[in-house]
C-alpha cells in the first residue's frame, strides 16, 4: 500500500488527515514542534494516523505539504532529494492574521514552491476548499464533493485523482501546473471557496 505523509499539522494538515482517518488509510503527521505535541491529536484521529518527524513524514511516497506560506522555505530546509516521490502543493500564498497575499512577482505559488522541493513530482491539490469543508463528510449533500487537482506528471497525477476518488471526493483534472495551479490559487483564481458537488 502506498505510504502516505503530512507536514503541517494546521487546519488544513488536520483536515487531510481526517479525511484519510475517515477510510482507515494510514498517514504519518508531522509538524515543526515534533511528534510528542501530536499525541492527542493523533489520538483522537484513529489508529490508522500517527505521528512522527518531519523527515519520517517526507520519506513516505506521498507527502502533503500543509503549511503557512511564510514558513514553507523553513519547513522545506535540509531535507533530502525527494528522488521521484510525489509531494501535494496544498499551500496559498496568504495568511493570517493580516491575509495580505505574498508578493510572487506575477508567479503562482506553485512555481515557487516547485523549486523548494527538487526531485518531486508535484501536484495541486486540496487547497481550494476551507478546511472545515475539506473534513467534511464529502458525500453528505448527495453527491460527492469536487476537488480540482493539476500536474506536470500524468502518473503522480493519476495516483492523486486515485486517492481522491478513494477518498469518496469527486476529482477534476485541470491540467498541467500552470494552468491549474493559477485557476485553483487563493486569492487570485476563479476556483478557490466554491463548495461544488458533482451529482450522478
Amino acid at each position: 500500500m502506498t505510504s502516505i505523509g503530512i507536514i503541517g499539522a494546521g487546519n488544513i494538515g488536520r483536515a487531510i488527515a481526517i479525511t484519510l482517518a475517515r477510510k482507515g488509510i494510514a498517514a504519518t503527521l508531522s509538524n515543526s514542534r515534533g511528534p510528542e505535541t501530536l499525541a492527542e491529536l493523533v489520538a483522537s484521529l484513529g489508529p490508522s494516523i500517527t505521528a512522527g518527524s518531519r523527515e519520517e513524514a517526507a520519506s513516505k511516497h506521498i507527502v502533503f505539504i500543509a503549511v503557512n506560506w511564510s514558513k514553507l522555505p523553513a519547513a522545506m530546509a535540509d531535507l533530502p532529494d525527494w528522488n521521484g516521490r510525489i509531494v501535494v502543493d496544498t499551500n496559498n500564498p496568504i495568511e493570517a492574521p493580516l491575509f495580505q497575499p505574498a508578493d510572487l512577482g506575477g508567479r503562482t505559488s506553485s512555481d515557487v514552491f516547485v523549486e523548494m522541493v527538487p526531485g518531486a513530482r508535484v501536484v495541486k491539490a486540496f487547497n481550494h476548499l476551507s478546511a472545515a469543508v475539506l473534513a467534511g463528510d464529502p458525500t453528505s449533500e448527495g453527491g460527492r464533493r469536487v476537488l480540482f487537482y493539476s500536474g506536470d506528471d500524468a502518473s503522480a497525477k493519476a495516483e492523486i485523482g486515485a486517492l481522491i476518488d478513494r477518498l469518496d471526493f469527486f476529482g477534476i483534472d485541470l491540467g498541467d501546473l500552470a494552468v491549474g495551479s493559477r485557476l485553483v490559487q487563493f486569492p487570485g483564481g476563479p476556483l478557490p471557496a466554491h463548495n461544488l458537488v458533482k451529482f450522478g
